[in-house]
């Protein structure tokens, strides 16, 4: 029988009960866990210890989702005070006079639809406006940086920033998938972690600071968004964007009507500081592929990527 795994820890029993609450809603058993030594209680009363969520090895990709959810939510309901937003403002360098405005920039349309509250908007307008202001100051920061550069080069540069990789690349920079307020739906299929999504926002932030603090407002975070990429340009010519294949997949078995994928080490090899990892890519009971890499993460990129690869080949065959 498969060990459970844990999926939450918390030193609050409060918090504890509400999150397993919430998992139980969705279908999915859970078990608690303590380290208070001797405890006769389910939980530790005196708060103290920590507190675990444990559930079937199975259910906890999809509990962790469900987590990332409340924690999300619990977080937009503390931005209400311009805490949480706080951090944000600091990675973006500048400061909203209107925070309501910052909070329609991260709010999906999956969730406006979710809550069912009068005036609640959601950021595809300030997407709109977004893609065109990006547009326009990476046009404008590109004839200033490299104004010996043809037209064709130029554009060449604007496309490869301006892409839906480049922009996620920026968001995942910022950390935008911990803001997003998302619907429950969306939570489930991995949102907070999908390029389109990651860039949209991105695109709807940048519009709710214009809107705010004006196009110099705007200009001066996206110079500071896209300095590191603009000096990647000038040292090696182009903007190395590597393709999350993990994300892509994803996106994939969704728009298939499949199950999310799940990943798990075959096998280590090697001494400790030159280790090779075996990781295996699995869709339901199927494998899909496996291969192999210097870390997990990398290992599991080419996995996803032969998944990839080998999904399309029997498309087509098909």
């Amino acid at each position: 029988m498969a060990s459970p795994t844990m999926v939450f820890c918390t030193q609050s029993d409060i918090e504890a009960n509400i999150v397993r609450g919430l998992l139980e809603t969705e279908g999915i058993p859970s078990a608690l866990s303590s380290d208070v030594p001797r405890s006769v209680f389910p939980l530790p009363v005196n708060r103290l210890g920590e507190v675990r969520i444990l559930v079937h090895p199975d259910q906890a990709q999809e509990a962790r989702l469900i987590i990332s959810g409340y924690q999300a939510s619990r977080s937009s309901d503390d931005s209400e005070s311009s805490v949480i937003l706080d951090d944000l403002e600091d990675d973006l360098g500048c400061s909203f006079k209107n925070h309501g405005l910052l909070r329609q920039a991260l709010t999906h349309s999956s969730w406006a639809h979710e809550v069912h509250i009068d005036n609640v908007g959601d950021n595809e307008s300030l997407e709109f406006l977004g893609d065109a202001i990006i547009g326009f100051v990476v046009a404008d920061l590109l004839y200033r940086e490299f104004p010996d550069s043809d037209e064709g080069v130029k554009s060449k540069m604007k496309s490869s920033l301006v892409s839906t990789l480049s922009l996620a690349r920026v968001g995942e920079r910022l950390q935008l998938g911990r803001y997003i307020r998302l619907g429950k739906g969306e939570e489930k299929t991995g949102g907070r972690q999908k390029p389109a999504l990651l860039a949209d926002t991105f695109e709807a932030v940048i519009a709710a600071l214009y809107i705010d603090g004006g196009m110099e407002a705007a200009r001066s975070c996206l110079h500071q968004c896209f300095q590191e990429s603009v000096d990647e340009i000038r040292t090696t010519g182009k903007l190395a964007i590597v393709t999350d294949h993990k994300s892509v997949l994803q996106e994939w078995l969704q728009a298939n009507e499949f199950a999310l994928p799940s990943y798990r080490v075959v096998s280590e090899s090697g001494p400790d500081h030159q280790k090779t990892f075996l990781v295996e890519v699995v869709e339901s009971d199927r494998s899909l592929a496996k291969a192999k890499g210097r870390s997990k993460k990398s290992a599991e990129q080419e996995a996803a990527r032969l998944a990839l690869h080998a999904l399309h080949s029997n498309q087509q065959q098909d």
